[in-house]
This record gives structure tokens, sequence and C-alpha cells, in this order.
């Protein structure tokens, strides 16, 4: 898991080591708020802060509110709009509101420690995980998603669609923080693009793995705290398993290295797959996985060429291109 996500795990560390903390989340929006609802911030009791729910000023108003919240034992709801200069200043001058709630970790009111335990033990195990909370009663219930009651079932709809926001169950509204497993990206074939790729893909929150049978390329020198694989693309990539949080991207632009890589891809749950080359590079592409027994729409969910077209000349622009495909298909995949 990415450092910058770790923002529960931030808390409880604190809390576990003596220092008191609150989590600050934002339940709703209206307009132009800058983070969505689900959007995480902690704060300790010495002021440190990991996370954010508008990147900019607000925080230093929740973190006031947060300190105060943490010495009472009590859940603050806080709203933030147009009218207000720390509000403007963030970027909501366009009519835009934002609602937080604030509440202290393990006192009071505030989420219980075991609930906040269980939830970092979820997303440790890459479990798909629902935090559901009545602001009214203050409860929380921790959702696995595998059972079949009125409230399970939304949390199910807002987990598929990566979208934490309210619902109505049972006569009660909740707030449902969506906490899905971390993006991952598997990039095969460590070429120059890859370089530049797997940073980018790093900083919007994948996990990357960089997979390529050859040590030359593969190296730890070329790709710095990244993960890498030297095993052969089918074999590593059985091994990484795709699902429906992964893209897979081909890069090497050589069959012997993209087709193995290909072939798991295909029969995976990735909800984007890539492969770097011509139009006429893809032709015989086709050919070969029609050849091996793939359909033709298993072998149309290949993007190809890779990448958004907008012109990309150079690796760093290739990269951007492919980066702004993958967030495509993640967002919008009905434009796919």
């Amino acid at each position: 898991m990415i450092d910058h996500d770790a923002i529960p795990e931030t808390a409880l560390r604190w809390v576990d080591g003596g220092m008191p903390a609150a989590l600050a989340t934002v339940i709703e929006t209206w307009g132009s708020a800058p983070r969505q609802p689900g959007a995480l911030l902690a704060i300790s009791a010495q002021g440190d802060l990991v996370g954010s729910v508008s990147g900019g000023c607000v925080e230093s108003a929740v973190a006031a509110e947060a300190f105060e919240a943490m010495e009472a034992g009590d859940c603050r709801l806080l709203e933030f709009g147009v009218s207000d200069d720390d509000a403007f200043a963030v970027g909501l001058a366009c009519g835009g509101r934002i609602q937080v709630f604030v509440e202290p970790v393990g006192t009071g009111e505030g989420i219980p420690l075991p609930i906040l335990r269980a939830l970092v033990e979820a997303r440790a195990e890459r479990a798909r995980t629902v935090l559901a909370t009545d602001l009214e009663t203050r409860e929380r219930r921790l959702l696995a998603l595998c059972d079949d009651d009125a409230l399970t079932q939304a949390a199910r709809v807002a987990a598929d669609g990566d979208r934490s926001g309210f619902t109505e169950a049972d006569g009660r509204r909740w707030f449902l923080a969506v906490h899905n497993p971390p993006l991952r990206m598997a990039i095969i074939g460590a070429a120059h693009i890859a370089q530049p790729l797997s940073r980018m893909a790093a900083m919007t929150g994948f996990d990357v793995t960089i997979i390529d049978p050859r040590d030359s390329f593969s190296s730890a020198a070329r790709f710095p705290d990244m993960a890498l694989s030297r095993e052969w693309p089918d074999a590593a990539l059985t091994a990484f398993a795709p699902d429906t949080r992964s893209a897979v991207v081909c890069l090497s632009h050589d069959p012997k290295i993209d087709d193995p890589g290909l072939h798991v891809a295909l029969r995976s749950q990735a909800f984007y797959v890539g492969a770097l080359g011509s139009r006429r590079t893809g032709a015989k592409r086709a050919e070969r996985l029609a050849g091996a027994g793939f359909s033709e729409a298993q072998i149309g969910r290949i993007d190809a060429p890779v990448g958004l077209d907008i012109g990309a000349k150079s690796p760093a622009e290739i990269a951007v291109a492919v980066m702004a495909r993958v967030v495509e298909a993640l967002r919008r995949p009905e434009t796919r």
C-alpha cells in the first residue's frame, strides 16, 4: 500500500503509540469541491496531518475542531462553503460546499479502536471493505460485503463504483466509506517508456510491478523502489493475479515477451489491458492471439496502440497518454 494512502493505518499507529488522534472524512460535497466523499485526513494531538479533505486552508480549521474533539471525546459535523474565506482559498468559489465529519479515535463517541483495527487488517489483506456510519446514533459497522441485507447490498454497489456516500437502509441514513484494495499495475517489458510510466502510476495511486526476464532491463538502478519480477511474463502475471483493481500494460514490443503476458491478462478480470505497437503490429498480434484460441471479444479488450491519442512522441509523453487511458478505463468504463 502506498504511504500517502495509509491514513487509517497512521491514525491507529499514533493511538497505539500513546498519541491521541482523530479522523476527518468528507461526507458530502456540492459544486466545485476539490475532494470527493470518503477523502480522509488524520490529525494527531501534536498537530501532525496525513491526508486531506480539501487540499488547502480548510485543513487548519478541521484540525482545530479535531483537537477539541479529542479533548471532549465527541464528534463534529463541519461545513465549509462559498462564504468562507478559507473555502475561497481552496477553490470553493464557484458555489462549492463540503461537509466534514470529525471523530476522535478510540474515545467517547468516536470510532472504536476494534473497528479501526479491523479496518486496517482488512486493508492489509486487500479485502474490499465498507465502513458504514450512522451519523445520528454514531453506530459503526464494518461490512465485508458477503451478506444480503439491505445495507450490505448498498455497500456492494458503492464499492463496485468506488464511490463513498450516503444510503438509506432499514429506515436509517448511513454514510458508506469505501475502502477498496489499492490499485495495481503490471508493466510487462522494462522499456524506456516503462520508467516514466511506473513513476506516474505510483504517483496516481497504483502499486506497480515491473515484469521482464531480461536482467539488463529490469534492474533496480533503472526502476528504484519498484517491485521487479524477472520471471517469464505468463508465470509472473499468473502470480500477480490481475483482478478488477488491476491494469496490465505491455511495452516490450517483442511478441516473445508481450504475448505470454497477454494470454494471462485477457483471461483475467483486469480493468485495463494495453499493448504498445502500431496498428500493423496490432493486427499481427490479433492474428497470433486468434490462432491461440482467443475470441474476437477477448482480443478487443486490448487498448492498442496503447494510450490516449494526444500525439505523444517522447517516452514521458507516451506515459502520460497511457495513464490518461488507464484512468479513463477505471473511472469511465462505459467509454470502452
